[in-house]
């Protein structure tokens, strides 16, 4: 029953969300709009500098003048509300099977399966990401499927046959991800390097080569025509500095050092909003307040003394998962060097190329809007899977422990839920954003 409170909970908030964010607001709302509004109007592919977001890969922008075209073009506000809705569904399908994949590892643990849910339910960036016109939702659960069912494969190996089934299904899964965004890459990657270091552990390299062989090859085909298309019609795979980003080109720090990437200062708690002088030129202070709060102020309103003390008390009780998180990694790393038939591999993997390529991506675009949660979605199943394994072990018993961390999760649920429901308690009505010039 407590799953299936969290459940209509998590998907009543999202939904509110869809229906009362503002229609033109969110990261990039505007520029995607513009790349869809063409899209209905002619399925011809834009050039990647036409506008601002017709660099991006396609698949969510057709998806959504697809939508448009079958409602009948119902106008911006309905089409914009029917992708919102469409993309939600696909959030709320990678929590279910993040769940999944929880309840087949760890079929003993309820309390577990229940933490995996609504870690991510409750998860800020994944709530208001969801109210958002971004692809963003979209290729983190295409990437979720793909790295979920390498997990369940790795832990249930069948006949060479069935395997090769999976592997064109998990290539599937990986090549819209990419066709979604560059991020899906790091999935295919991910999921072929699972699969060669299964083959060589159990010793079976031929059959692990044909795994990976149906994974890229399917990938390549669903995902990897469109950069062979801009390969071939402007003689670079991905656009990058386009003259139609040159704004951001001004934006602060304009910079990055190795100091950046080591510095968290006290601003992440006390002053969450990314232009704190202190936050601004930290990596991870900024991510960490932009997973588990706004620090953008594209949700929450930007000068609101209760926006900044709701934003330190969530962040504060998010200190408790995000240290199981670690923790759950390094159990993770653990068994994947004693065991073979773990699903730990694939998500390992996942987790340090993601966090490998946003470190890449933040120190070649040194800008305060380049740092997002949203980056990090991709890796929402791992923090689900090895979170849940800590906290359930931190929540099973009787001790003072056992209540302050059942207190300290319900409570930031709680605080999530009610923050990120747009309208009851928070409502902006200043332009989204941070002024920085």
């Amino acid at each position: 029953m407590a799953g299936v409170a969290l459940g209509v909970v998590g998907v009543a908030l999202r939904v509110n969300n869809a229906f009362r964010y503002p229609t033109n607001w969110g990261f990039d709302a505007k520029f995607n709009w513009e790349y869809i509004e063409r899209l209905l109007n002619s399925w011809a592919l834009p050039a990647p500098d036409a506008t601002w977001a017709t660099g991006h890969p396609p698949l969510f922008y057709y998806l959504g003048a697809a939508l448009g075209r079958a409602l009948g073009h119902p106008g911006m506000e309905s089409t914009v509300l029917a992708i919102r809705l469409l993309s939600t569904g696909f959030g709320l399908a990678s929590v279910a099977l993040a769940v999944l994949l929880v309840r087949r590892v760890d079929p003993g643990n309820p309390r577990r399966a229940l933490l995996a849910g609504g870690l991510l339910l409750f998860l800020p960036v994944h709530i208001y990401m969801s109210a958002m016109l971004s692809e963003e939702i979209l290729a983190s659960s295409l990437t979720s499927f793909a790295v979920i069912g390498a997990a369940l494969a790795a832990t249930r190996p069948g006949t060479v046959w069935g395997e090769l089934a999976r592997a064109f299904g998990i290539g599937l899964a990986a090549g819209l991800a990419l066709l979604t965004k560059l991020s899906g890459a790091l999935v295919v990657i991910a999921v072929a390097g699972a699969y060669a270091v299964d083959g060589w552990r159990r010793r079976e390299p031929l059959r692990a080569l044909g795994r990976i062989a149906a994974t890229l090859g399917i990938a390549a085909f669903v995902g990897g025509w469109y950069y062979a298309y801009n390969r071939v019609e402007y003689g670079y795979f991905y656009p990058q500095d386009l003259s139609t980003h040159r704004v951001m080109f001004t934006m602060p720090p304009g910079e990055r050092n190795i100091v950046d990437y080591l510095r968290v200062p006290l601003a992440t708690w006390t002053d969450p909003q990314l232009l704190e002088p202190g936050l601004v030129r930290s990596v991870w202070g900024s991510t960490y307040v932009t997973v588990w709060f706004d620090g953008h102020r594209f949700f929450l309103p930007k000068e609101s003394a209760a926006v900044r003390r709701t934003g330190t008390a969530i962040l504060l009780l998010a200190l408790l998962p995000t240290t199981a998180f670690v923790i759950g990694l390094g159990r993770g790393l653990r068994r994947a060097l004693r065991s073979v038939g773990t699903p730990d591999t694939p998500l390992l993997l996942l987790t340090g190329l993601t966090l490998g390529g946003y470190i890449l991506f933040t120190w070649r675009n040194p800008w305060f809007a380049s740092v997002k949660g949203s980056y990090l979605l991709g890796i929402s199943v791992p923090f689900s899977f090895y979170a849940s394994e800590v906290l359930a072990d931190w929540m099973g018993g009787h001790g003072v422990r056992t209540r302050l961390a059942w207190a300290t999760m319900g409570l930031l649920a709680l605080a999530s839920a009610v923050t990120f429901t747009y309208g009851p308690i928070f409502a902006k009505w200043e332009f989204p954003g941070l002024e920085w010039r």
